[in-house]
């Protein structure tokens, strides 16, 4: 099992970390995808049947535990307005979570701890909810891409093994805001005349303040939210630009590396996921790119396949 598989925490409607409880009879299930750019709930009935969906801020727990149920709770009650539906007690609701930064075990910990009295909550990296939404559980790899970035295979015999996923800015290779970064060091090279000015870093430079002041207060406030912003910026000017589409042609050498890794046969199904899919997808090797499929739901449904395994196992 890898080190992600190991994370998996639960919480009983108690609030008590990490023990197993008898399976609560709730009416409602929420899916949560959650990472540095925002939250994505859906909202299921006890039949499985989708509902309604909302969304909030971030989730990922290096933006705070506290922070992340705030966005899950205000995702949540989107949701049940999108359904028509009066919020019910929180024990009345079953939630699964796929959040950016359950690796590390003491975030994990917290956030489970934290639970504000919903009826069951089981916690996932948002790696491994993306690929049971993209594979539908069945086995296969993922590489999901999006403000971070992880890959992630569940072989046929239950096993799960991750690459990447270590977080930024050492890792998230090919993510929003790995492009990002690669944005604003191109134009730190344009300002100081290591590099030639082009479109591209004009579009970097006015996105960061104007000028080369602004530039340096940015870079002091600068996260991997804000990093992740300047990524359609190296998309809109790959195809012109050629400094961006190296960038772009660089992300698509890391995701091929990311899919060897996970399966160096190439035997299994592989879907790209998240925001960036598409646009990495056309930079992509020509001999992955002939495999990549299309994710058949997303990591919120992904989320909510979660926390029913979860429940049909106690």
């Amino acid at each position: 099992m890898n080190k992600q598989a190991e994370h998996l925490s639960t919480v009983d409607s108690s609030g008590t970390a990490g023990q197993s409880s008898a399976k609560p009879a709730c009416s409602y299930f929420i899916g949560a995808d959650g990472g540095g750019t925002g939250t994505r709930v859906v909202l299921a009935d006890a039949s499985g049947k989708e509902l309604g969906r909302g969304s909030a801020g971030p989730s990922g727990l290096a933006h705070g535990r506290d922070k992340a149920w705030q966005s899950i709770l205000l995702a949540t009650q989107q949701a049940f307005a999108a359904a028509n539906l009066d919020v019910p007690a929180l024990t009345d609701i079953a939630v699964g979570c796929g959040l950016a930064g359950v690796h590390n075990i003491h975030w994990a910990r917290e956030f489970v701890a934290l639970n504000p009295g919903f009826g069951a909550v089981c916690a996932e990296t948002d790696g491994y909810t993306t690929l049971l939404g993209a594979l539908d559980g069945k086995p296969g790899s993922i590489i999901a891409l999006g403000t971070g970035s992880v890959g992630e295979v569940l072989l046929p015999d239950g096993q799960r093994r991750e690459v990447g996923g270590w977080g930024f800015p050492v890792s998230d290779e090919a993510s929003g805001a790995w492009l990002g970064m690669r944005a604003v060091n191109h134009l730190q090279r344009v300002l100081d005349g290591r590099a030639a000015s082009n479109p591209f870093a004009s579009a970097v430079l006015t996105h960061c303040g104007g000028d080369k002041d602004a530039v340096f207060a940015w870079l002091a406030l600068a996260n991997q939210t804000r990093y992740a912003e300047l990524a359609p910026l190296v998309i809109r000017f790959a195809p012109e630009v050629e400094v961006a589409r190296a960038i772009m042609l660089e992300a698509g050498k890391e995701v091929a590396i990311m899919a060897q890794s996970l399966d160096p046969e190439s035997a299994l199904p592989i879907a790209l996921c998240g925001g960036l899919a598409a646009p990495v997808a056309s930079y992509l090797p020509a001999d992955l790119k002939a495999r990549i499929q299309m994710p058949k739901a997303d990591s919120a449904v992904g989320a909510l396949i979660l926390i029913q395994q979860h429940l049909q196992a106690q």
